[in-house]
């Protein structure tokens, strides 16, 4: 096995700090990103830094500076950039309505912008090693969106869509682009509701007030019959990097409780994306 230099965000729990374990039990040397190591994250950035070939690292994925030092601070020590994984992600669920603008802009500063400031800080790195690898972990709901979620759909969509683009784009350059998308799992964010700003809109949606609530325990019963374990998720991450490069698929769904229907989905899209591209003259980033 050849030992690759990893970064991976949103590594203070859920899939982040599982794949973190994982990467670096094989011998992979995991710099681990988080926001404030020395505040409430510090217990988790102490737990990973006593870990064999993890070190963290104090990003807020935000800020280009500060995305920009972590990127050079990696480059300047280790020579090269191998794997980045896209993890970190932030929803807000509710009304959709009740999502003020800055709301949405904040959401999508996490889970489209910030993988998007990593990918622009590692591109140059990756093309000039004629290798590596980007894994963005987006989610079911960034290919079908649902009700009451439709605004961090949305922003999984862009990310999607981002990914996509780029990993045809990337390929004949020896950088290989892929997707992870989990389902519903037990995670630290999952079980967070986070509303949208603007409460007063509830009062307008009175009518279908009980189904967000039907919908999270039908969810909840979802989970309860299937046991969802999030270790897959991080499993599927680290499948991937061990692939052969230029062999990795495009995406890889997790998700025992809707991901059949996803899995459908991204078959039928995959089958008339290859005729798109050979239609508009692309049909060479196909091989």
């Amino acid at each position: 096995m050849n030992k690759k230099i990893v970064i991976i965000t949103g590594t203070n729990s859920g899939f982040g700090w599982l794949a973190a374990h994982s990467i670096a039990a094989l011998g992979h040397q995991v710099y681990a990103t988080m926001r404030d190591t020395k505040g409430k994250n510090v217990e988790k950035a102490e737990a990973l830094s006593a870990l064999e070939n993890v070190h963290v690292l104090d990003v807020t994925l935000t800020d280009d500076e500060s995305v920009k030092e972590a990127v050079d601070q990696v480059y300047q020590k280790e020579g090269r950039v191998d794997v980045l994984v896209n993890n970190a992600g932030v929803s807000i669920n509710g009304f959709t309505e009740s999502l003020t603008t800055a709301d949405a802009q904040a959401m999508f500063d996490v889970n489209f912008f910030a993988p998007w400031r990593l990918i622009k800080q590692v591109l140059p790195l990756m093309r000039k090693q004629s290798e590596g690898q980007i894994i963005n972990i987006t989610s079911g709901f960034g290919r079908v969106s649902f009700p009451f979620a439709a605004m961090y759909g949305a922003s999984k969509f862009a990310l999607e869509g981002l990914s996509e683009g780029l990993h045809y784009e990337l390929k004949s350059l020896g950088i290989d682009v892929a997707i992870v998308e989990p389902g519903a799992f037990p995670t630290e964010m999952a079980q967070k509701n986070n509303p949208g700003a603007d409460v007063f809109v509830s009062e307008g949606y009175k009518a279908i007030a009980d189904v967000p609530g039907k919908m999270v325990a039908a969810i909840g019963e979802l989970m309860h019959a299937k046991k969802p374990n999030p270790q897959d998720v991080a499993d599927a991450i680290v499948k991937l990097i061990g692939l052969e490069k230029g062999k990795r698929p495009l995406r890889t769904v997790v998700d025992p409780i809707t991901g059949e229907f996803i899995h459908a989905a991204n078959l039928a899209v995959e089958v008339q994306y290859a005729k798109g591209l050979s239609m508009f003259g692309m049909g060479e980033l196909l091989d």
